[in-house]
């Protein structure tokens, strides 16, 4: 909101510079140069000539810019204005002749030595006429640049938008099924070991917590990231088999690194997803690492011939979304590959990020 009154008063400041420079010129500089003491009628004409070119830049830039140039209608536009350079001529310089201010102009150059005579028979200023598009171009110029900057401005808010869509989407994709699984889970763990039942419910809890609340804004602390994805693997593992083994190894985490929430889930759910096997042994690798600004991720998991057509299309439509969402709040700013492997049949992830001081875009809806 400070932002935006900050931008409004510039642009009343550099308005007001405008007219106190046209009105300099159509006031002041030609009796200074002139060196004569001019009539009354004089102030009154030029004062005319600057409330006209007021109100053409004006009328250009909210009706003939918006209602004619910016509707693809150029022709009728440059002949508008045309029409209106030529008129205002014609306005000014009749009220010229109808103040006989040639002639009063004559004599003050008269008092001083310097014999002036007055134009006869034309009815164009072509000072003015310069002055006019002069002005329409300023204006014309202005409302541009104004309609870029507010098309600019609406296209970062529709990014802003789109992230935090996708982060609900996101945060939708940790289905029911996987809440209803875990609980079934946690359910029958209760009549074999209550205290790791206990845990487990914990950690969901935990879970449903930082999606609920520490994920509403654009960033969130790394810790509470990584938190979350210690939760959400010991909460998938109440689901496998000794046949499936799972590592994970995270960074020494400083609690004040910001990084948007939720980016690292869909690649580790994907490993779950199509990396585990009821009857062959598997394996799920998930590596964090953080060197100075460099944060990066591995995830690794077993390929199986039954789904190998799946892993290599590994996340469809999602990996997309999230490819994409990478782009918008980090762009140049991070490295993505993802790929099946040939020697050892496994699927990998590689992610790294640049973490610093960049704003980062709100998913705040």
């Amino acid at each position: 909101m400070n932002a935006v009154k900050s931008r409004s008063y510039i642009t009343v400041l550099l308005h007001l510079l405008l007219w106190m420079l046209f009105a300099f010129i159509l006031l002041f500089y030609m009796p200074l140069t002139w060196s004569i003491t001019v009539p009354p009628q004089f102030w009154i004409k030029q004062s005319f000539e600057l409330a006209l070119l007021i109100i053409i830049f004006y009328v250009n830039s909210y009706i003939f810019v918006p209602q004619l140039l910016m509707k693809n209608k150029s022709f009728l536009f440059l002949l508008i204005i045309v029409v209106l350079a030529a008129l205002s001529s014609f306005l000014v310089k009749s009220l010229d002749d109808a103040l006989n201010l040639p002639f009063l102009i004559n004599q003050a150059f008269m008092k001083i030595g310097i014999p002036k005579l007055p134009k006869a028979g034309n009815k164009m200023d072509i000072f003015l006429i310069m002055m006019t598009f002069l002005v329409i171009g300023i204006s014309t110029s202005v409302t541009l640049i104004q309609k870029w900057q507010a098309n600019k401005q609406l296209q970062e808010a529709l990014e802003k938008d789109r992230i935090g869509s996708e982060l609900s989407f996101l945060k939708a994709q940790i289905n029911p099924h996987f809440f209803f699984n875990t609980l079934n889970n946690i359910y029958a763990l209760t009549h074999v070991d209550v205290e790791k039942s206990r845990n487990a419910l914990h950690k969901l809890s935990r879970m449903m917590r930082y999606l609920l609340y520490d994920t509403q804004a654009g960033s969130t602390p790394l810790s509470k990231e990584v938190s979350f994805i210690v939760d959400y693997i010991e909460l998938m593992k109440l689901r496998l088999n000794d046949t499936t083994k799972v590592t994970f190894e995270g960074p020494l985490i400083n609690n004040d690194i910001q990084i948007a929430p939720m980016l690292f889930l869909p690649y580790i759910e994907n490993a779950f997803k199509h990396g585990v096997s009821s009857t062959s042994s598997s394996v799920i690798a998930i590596e964090l690492s953080m060197e100075e600004e460099i944060l990066e991720m591995k995830v690794r998991n077993s390929v199986f011939n039954e789904n190998a057509e799946i892993a290599d299309n590994y996340g469809g439509i999602g990996l997309t979304n999230t490819k994409r969402r990478l782009d918008l709040l980090y762009p140049g700013k991070h490295t993505f590959s993802a790929g099946k492997t040939e020697d050892t049949n496994e699927f990998i992830v590689h992610l790294t990020l640049i973490l610093d001081d960049t704003e980062l875009y709100s998913g705040r809806r």
